[in-house]
């Protein structure tokens, strides 16, 4: 056929000239893109011509020059490379002049050397010095924990949502079962000794972004895209607990950073569990995606926040809406609850975050704070008066309560920080990353270590949340994350804490 034919041609000729059709180019380059090896009286065009190329001369023409302009900007370049060159041989010439003049000094007995190494110690010296006050509460997470000898002991996986885990929770009541929320539009509650799904709320008809659980009661309130929170209960019965798997690693930097394969899970999904489809109370007040909520204490009140920069506050009983919280100049991303106090944090893409004050019933006072400078992901209380709050600006900031103006430690890390937890008890803090890293740190921003993340265990894909579990003199950590799944780990936290 025609159309065969002039493509075998086209492909023969294009086989036959390849190599010397890019000799040729690159001769051309070499050749125009210099003035100086240019012949008098030859013009750009002349030199084009004749040349082996279908582009059109005007085309041709363009792309020299932009090639010689590229040629010029590499020549500066070297030549503030040899600038610098020669400005550091001039500083090394002067430093050795200083070992020179210090009486008793032979160079050629090598007293040249031991005296321009004490002044360079010196200097050194004196820049930490220096800048020492100005650092002291900045701690870097690069810096690996030399010698970790605290091992994390992975518990149980929790396989069984079709779509990434959002949120996680433990339940503050007996029994004490662990709680997720996933895109998949449902929220499963699990045994976790045995890792077993024990029921499915499925009453929503958006992603489930949040769920909380009563501080004293079984019910649970869930956060989703469908502009709604629900508030349910639940009532479960736990397993026979089975042997925990004896799977441990050092929590160190040294880990096996290979990745599983996409899709791959460990173990099987839940099997038909119950399932709870109808809420004990809706709430409804929002214009857009609630993407939080929590109770605050007593269990009598909820606040929820959403992404038409709002947070609301509802009476549980009633469903009745109390107050909105507005002020934030962008979308909400997260809302907690103070443990023991009627306080309120929200944090928000504004790049702020900000504490409500309910404890005078008369007065609703709020303060804004501005230490991170892009989204602040989650903002949460500790036990003591502290708040912690996380952002996509790679930082940790902990701050006192009682002098919010400043915080007291910041923690920088290399990747964007989501939705972090702190443990009641040893004040630990868990950073959930975009990198799939998870760190722990201390009140003071000292890095303890960091879970293990190999082919074997650890997340796939971007940890969303972490939140912890310290009954019955254990100290649990849970993660979830888009892999689909939820990790829990079991802390020794004497090792943990002797790495201080």
């Amino acid at each position: 056929m025609p159309v065969e034919g002039g493509s075998s041609s086209g492909s023969a000729s294009a086989t036959r000239h390849p190599k010397q059709k890019r000799k040729a180019h690159s001769l051309s380059i070499r050749r125009t893109n210099s003035t100086e090896d240019r012949p008098q009286g030859v013009q750009r065009g002349d030199m084009l011509e004749g040349q082996d190329s279908k582009l059109p001369l005007p085309i041709r023409s363009n792309l020299l020059e932009l090639f010689g302009q590229i040629e010029r900007e590499f020549e500066n370049l070297y030549i503030e490379n040899i600038e610098l060159r020669r400005e550091i041989d001039s500083l090394n010439e002067r430093l050795t002049g200083d070992g020179q003049t210090i009486e008793g000094g032979d160079p050629t007995k090598g007293a040249l050397k031991t005296k321009a190494s004490h002044s360079t110690s010196q200097l050194s010296q004196k820049l930490k010095t220096t800048y020492k006050a100005s650092t002291s509460k900045i701690v870097s997470s690069f810096k690996a924990t030399a010698g970790s000898r605290a091992v994390c002991q992975l518990l149980k996986e929790y396989v069984g949502h079709r779509d990434g885990i959002w949120d996680l929770s433990v339940t503050r009541t007996q029994p004490v079962v662990l709680g997720t929320a996933s895109a998949d539009h449902s929220a499963l509650l699990w045994s976790i000794e045995t890792g077993k799904c024990l029921l499915r709320y499925a009453g929503h008809a958006g992603s489930v972004n949040s769920i909380k659980f009563h501080p004293t009661e079984q019910m649970a309130i869930t956060a989703s895209g469908d502009q709604t929170a629900h508030i349910w209960r639940y009532m479960v019965q736990l397993p026979a607990p089975q042997p925990p798997p004896d799977v441990s690693a050092p929590c160190d930097d040294d880990q096996d950073l290979s990745d599983r394969e996409e899709g791959e899970v460990d173990g099987e999904g839940p099997c038909e569990v119950p399932t709870v489809r109808v809420p004990t109370a809706t709430l409804k007040s929002h214009q857009g995606v609630v993407i939080a909520a929590d109770w605050l204490v007593g269990g009598r009140q909820v606040v929820t926040a959403s992404w038409d920069r709002a947070a609301n506050l509802y009476e549980v009983e009633t469903s009745e809406l109390v107050h909105t919280l507005t002020g934030h100049d962008q979308e909400l991303t997260h809302c907690c609850t103070h443990p023991t106090q009627r306080l309120v944090v929200t944090s928000s893409r504004d790049t702020t975050f900000r504490l409500w004050d309910f404890r005078d019933p008369s007065i609703h006072s709020v303060n804004v704070f501005q230490g991170h400078t892009d989204t602040v992901t989650s903002a949460v209380f500790t036990v003591g008066d502290n708040v912690v709050s996380g952002s996509d600006d790679r930082t940790v900031k902990v701050w006192d309560l009682k002098n919010m103006r400043s915080p007291i430690a910041t923690i920088r890390t290399d990747s964007a920080v989501n939705r972090i937890s702190v443990s009641a008890n040893q004040r630990i803090i868990a950073l959930p990353h975009d990198n799939r890293q998870v760190r722990l740190f201390d009140m003071s921003g000292v890095r303890l270590a960091r879970l293990p993340r190999s082919n074997r265990m650890g997340h796939r894909r971007m940890v969303c949340c972490t939140a912890w579990n310290e009954e019955n003199q254990s100290c649990n950590l849970f993660t979830c994350g888009f892999d689909r799944q939820a990790i829990g780990w079991n802390i020794n936290i004497t090792a943990l804490l002797q790495e201080k």
